[in-house]
C-alpha cells in the first residue's frame, strides 16, 4: 500500500537496519500504526545486513499490512555501518528517522520527533528507548533500569547521540557527507562517532521525551557481563574521540583524569556493596572510565555485535 501523492507534503524516510530478526515484523506493524501528522508523507527503508537477503520474504509479506511504501535494500554483511550508510544513500525525504529492528514505536513517536524538530530547528532529534525486561532478568537490573537509552548532556548541551531512536534533518549543513565508520560496524560506537562529528561541525541535537520506543531486552543482554562490555566499549569510543584533539601533555592529563574517575567509581562501588543498584551503577561507570583510558591510549574497540552476537530467525 502507499499514500496518496501530495506535492506539498513533508517527506520522512524511516530506516530500519535488520539482521536475522523475526522481531522485524513487530517493528513494521508498530510503524503501520503511527499517528501521522497531516501533510506528512512516509516511506520505510529496510536495510538487510545479512550475507543472503534473508529479510526480503519477510518484508514482502508485510507490505499489505503497512500503509506506506517500503524500499528493501540488501547490504551485506554483518556490519551495521554498511546498513546505516545504505539508509543514508536511499533516503530522499526532508527527514530520515532511525529505529532498531527489535523496537516498537509508540503511536505518537514520529509526530513528537517532528514537533520538536520544528520547534527547535535542531539538526537531529533524539527520543527515549524504554527497556522492557523479561521476568528472568535480575531484580536489581529491572529496578535500576540499566538498559533504557537517553541522551547525555554536558553543560546543558547534547554533544552526541544514538540511532535506536532519532530523526535527522537531511539537508542540514552539519550532516553533509556524514557517514558511519565501517571500522566500527562490528564494535558499536559508529553512531556516537557520527553524532560527535556532527556537533563538532556546528550541528545541534534536541530531545523529544514523548517520542518513545519500546526496546525489549533479550536474555543474552540481561547480564552484568554484557553491560560491562558495552560500557567499556562506549568508554573506548569516547576516549578515541577525545584523543583526536589531544596531544602531548593534554593527552596525558586526560588519561590521568579518566583513570582517577575510574578509581573513584570502583571505590564507591566497594563502599556500596550492600546496595546492589548503586554498587552496579558505580562499577559500570568505573568500567566506562577504564574504557576511556583504553581509547585515549589508542586501543581499538572490542567487538560486540555482528556475527559475534547470536540472533533468531
Amino acid at each position: 500500500m502507499s499514500q496518496a501523492p501530495d506535492r506539498n507534503a513533508i517527506e520522512v524516510d524511516i530506516a530500519v537496519c535488520t539482521y536475522r530478526r523475526v522481531e522485524l515484523d513487530r517493528t513494521l506493524r508498530s510503524l503501520a500504526a503511527l499517528n501521522i501528522p497531516v501533510g506528512t508523507r512516509i516511506r520505510i527503508i529496510v536495510a538487510d545486513n545479512d550475507v543472503t537477503p534473508s529479510a526480503r520474504t519477510r518484508v514482502d509479506a508485510m507490505r499489505s499490512a503497512v500503509p506506506f511504501d517500503i524500499t528493501y535494500a540488501h547490504c551485506p554483511a554483518s556490519n551495521i555501518s554498511i546498513a546505516r550508510n545504505t539508509c543514508l544513500d536511499h533516503a530522499s525525504g526532508d527527514f530520515l528517522a532511525f529505529i532498531d529492528d527489535d523496537e516498537t514505536a509508540s503511536p505518537g513517536w514520529l509526530a513528537a520527533l517532528l514537533t520538536t524538530a520544528e520547534a527547535t530547528g535542531a539538526d537531529a532529534v533524539l527520543g527515549p528507548a524504554r527497556a522492557i525486561y523479561m521476568e528472568s532478568a535480575p531484580a536489581w537490573m529491572k529496578r535500576g533500569d540499566f538498559h533504557s537509552t537517553l541522551p547525555v548532556r554536558v553543560r546543558g548541551r547534547i554533544e552526541t547521540g544514538y540511532t535506536c531512536n532519532v530523526l535527522l534533518r537531511r539537508r542540514a549543513t552539519s550532516l553533509t557527507n556524514g557517514r558511519f565508520n565501517l571500522a566500527l560496524g562490528r564494535t558499536g560506537g559508529e553512531d556516537t562517532e557520527f553524532f560527535t562529528h556532527m556537533t563538532r561541525g556546528g550541528g545541534t541535537i534536541a530531545f523529544a521525551p514523548e517520542a518513545w520506543v519500546d526496546d525489549p531486552v533479550p536474555e543474552n543482554r540481561a547480564s552484568l557481563s554484557w553491560l560491562a562490555k558495552r560500557r567499556f566499549r562506549f568508554g573506548q569510543t569516547h576516549g578515541r574521540l577525545m584523543q583526536e584533539s589531544s596531544k602531548g601533555a593534554g593527552l596525558v592529563r586526560k588519561i590521568a583524569v579518566a583513570g582517577a574517575k575510574a578509581g573513584y567509581c570502583f571505590a564507591a562501588a566497594a563502599a556500596s556493596s550492600v546496595m546492589p543498584i548503586p554498587r552496579y551503577r558505580y562499577a559500570l561507570r568505573g568500567i566506562m572510565h577504564a574504557g576511556v583510558v583504553s581509547g585515549l591510549l589508542g586501543i581499538r574497540e572490542i567487538e560486540q555485535y555482528g556475527a559475534l552476537e547470536s540472533t533468531s530467525q
